[in-house]
């Protein structure tokens, strides 16, 4: 059967070591799970105080939760975080791809949070996981106490980047690299100490993984305004993969000095929302 997720069997095993080594750079003491659900095994990182509000991280397409320890030493503090590698991802999960127009991600993230012994939490996601955890507070209103979605797909249209991208695919290493300075900007000449280890890991992962083209579904009108739950939505003004002035509410854009800190918002909707 063919492999959703990795070009070869070598692959997989190749960007599993290389993760596990990256985890052991994981800011703070953490503990690792791997809880069974219906989709197969998923793997979830644990950490911060025990009696803190609980948050999900669910990470983007084409990675995994090691994205998140640039944030954890910061969120860790007044938060119980639960980083989720999403099944079909190059994580440790399940290499499994449910439609995305189906519920079975919501299924899967019910048997994730029971199996974290979690009824309700605060839901952050980048990438895919802005739509997953969209999807879920969709579907799970009781089960989302508040929302943090950074440049949210499912609320706005979704460019055909397959265009710009599949001839970049089509140039090796030089095509793969400019591919992603289009969605993540450039690479800096110095990296944050931070991302010195996962750079790597993510430069391996786009030569060892198949991506994901896909329509992302978009929730209607109505089923936006039922959401009743605290929700920050961050949008890019040159985002390649998402029309930021498409995605609702469409309010005239504040200067980025006006924003508060995301640690703060995130803040205020975990302790003062109770």
């Amino acid at each position: 059967m063919t492999d959703p997720v990795y070009r070869s069997a070598e692959a997989a095993e190749s960007i599993a070591a290389q993760y596990k080594a990256v985890l052991d750079h994981w800011p703070g003491a953490r503990t690792e799970l791997h809880v069974p659900t219906r989709q197969g095994s998923t793997f979830v990182i644990a950490c911060g105080p025990e009696t803190a509000p609980p948050v999900v991280l669910l990470h983007g397409s084409q990675a995994n939760s090691a994205a998140w320890m640039p944030d954890i030493p910061l969120w860790s503090e007044k938060f119980r975080l639960h980083a989720v590698d999403m099944i079909g991802e190059p994580g440790l999960s399940a290499t499994v791809r449910p439609e995305l127009d189906s519920d079975a991600h919501a299924l899967w993230l019910d048997d994730v949070l029971a199996r974290l012994g979690l009824s309700r939490a605060i839901f952050v996601g980048t990438s895919l996981g802005r739509w997953l955890a969209l999807d879920y507070a969709r579907r799970r209103p009781g089960a989302v106490q508040a929302l943090a979605l950074i440049c949210p797909s499912g609320i706005g249209r979704q460019k055909n980047f397959i265009v710009k991208a599949l001839p970049l695919l089509l140039l090796g290493p030089w095509g793969r690299r400019k591919m992603w300075e289009l969605v993540l900007g450039p690479k800096p000449e110095v990296l944050p100490e931070a991302m010195q280890h996962f750079a790597p890991l993510m430069d391996s992962i786009g030569k060892a993984t198949k991506p994901r083209f896909l329509a992302v579904p978009a929730l209607t009108d109505t089923q936006l305004k039922a959401l009743d739950m605290p929700i920050l939505a961050i949008v890019g003004g040159r985002d390649v993969l998402l029309d930021s002035a498409d995605s609702p509410p469409r309010e005239r854009p504040r200067p980025w000095a006006s924003v508060p800190p995301f640690f703060a918002v995130l803040q205020r909707l975990g302790v003062e929302r109770g």
